[in-house]
């Protein structure tokens, strides 16, 4: 029985799909054969305005080697998947755009682990995608092509998928807000039973997905002040369109961080008032204590001359003793608690 490599959804290169575009048209599926075809096919300018998108899994071991062989890439692309800065960032290396996207994973449980990137390798014909874990955005930007939306440019192509990101991104940002408001409702009602770890926990997730997430300005102001010779204006100005809608959730999340540390000191401000009211509880407790232990001492010392010792009344007397003296302390205790 031939079992075969394991192709972890992908076809024996790591395409995961690949799609023909043209403006106006739906999107026909085709495989990484026939895109090298096409591109040989069509280098003598025929159909200038089609385009390819080709999605592939780096997880395939065979993906990245066909990709150096018969990608026709930069090699910038390929630097940038050795890389170990994941920052979002988006910048022009000769005439094509290479851009490092950051995204949530598919199964996104809430866990600051659950990041991962995408590389993107953009010229006027090709849009290359690449990545090791399922990725909700370009997942999102899959179904939409699927579905026939209208694409003009590779560009439009990835500013679609920013503006994907950016709709994953709310989805989150919302989420984490019904998490916070319960847990706020739960803080108003009295219930201290929601630990500062579950707080920690949505701050972490929120400062890694905004320090990763945010595009750097100077890759990005570099890249619309000097774009490559084949995006046209249009293309330039959607793409700083979507760039300043995705800075409009970035502030949101800030928000959210600020919000969620204003909680945590809450529940931090509620835990040291018990404390500090066990703490006084247990000040009274051992004060109130103290003369009854100081008496007994006294009085249990097997020395002559104790007080009272053949008094009819002895014994109480030294109660009464104590029970002022105790009364005495009480008072005073719970008179200084009072005053500030």
């Amino acid at each position: 029985m031939d079992t075969g490599a394991p192709t972890y959804g992908a076809d024996d290169t790591g395409l995961i799909c690949g799609y023909l575009l043209r403006p106006g048209q739906a999107a026909a599926p085709i495989d990484a054969a026939q895109a090298i075809a096409w591109a040989k096919a069509d280098g003598d300018g025929v159909d200038d305005d089609a385009f390819v998108w080709l999605h592939f899994n780096l997880s395939h071991n065979a993906a990245e080697r066909w990709l150096a062989e018969q990608g026709g890439l930069s090699e910038t692309f390929f630097e940038t998947l050795k890389d170990d800065t994941r920052s979002t960032r988006i910048e022009r290396a000769d005439d094509v755009l290479i851009a490092v996207i950051n995204d949530v994973h598919f199964d996104f449980s809430f866990e600051p682990s659950d990041l991962s990137t995408l590389w993107v390798h953009v010229d006027r014909r090709l849009m290359v995608t690449a990545r090791r874990q399922p990725l909700r955005s370009v997942d999102k930007l899959r179904g939409a092509v699927r579905g026939g939306i209208p694409l003009r440019s590779t560009v439009e192509l990835l500013e679609h998928l920013m503006r994907d990101q950016a709709d994953v991104l709310v989805e989150i940002v919302r989420s984490v807000t019904a998490r916070i408001d319960d847990i706020e409702d739960q803080l108003l009602a009295g219930k201290l039973d929601t630990k500062r770890a579950k707080l920690g926990v949505l701050r972490r997730l929120l400062v890694r997905l905004q320090r990763l997430l945010a595009p750097e300005p100077a890759s990005l102001f570099r890249l619309l002040q000097h774009p490559p010779s084949w995006m046209a204006e249009r293309d330039v100005q959607e793409l700083r369109q979507a760039t300043e809608e995705f800075s409009v959730v970035l502030r949101d999340m800030q928000s959210l961080q600020e919000r969620i540390k204003l909680l945590q000191e809450e529940v931090a401000a509620q835990v040291n008032e018990q404390n500090n009211r066990s703490l006084f509880v247990l000040t009274i407790v051992t004060v109130l204590a103290l003369p009854i232990n100081l008496i007994a001492g006294l009085l249990g010392m097997n020395v002559g001359g104790i007080p009272l010792a053949d008094h009819p009344h002895g014994f109480l007397v030294v109660v009464g003793l104590v029970a002022a003296l105790t009364g005495c302390l009480g008072w005073l205790a719970f008179r200084k608690n009072r005053e500030p």
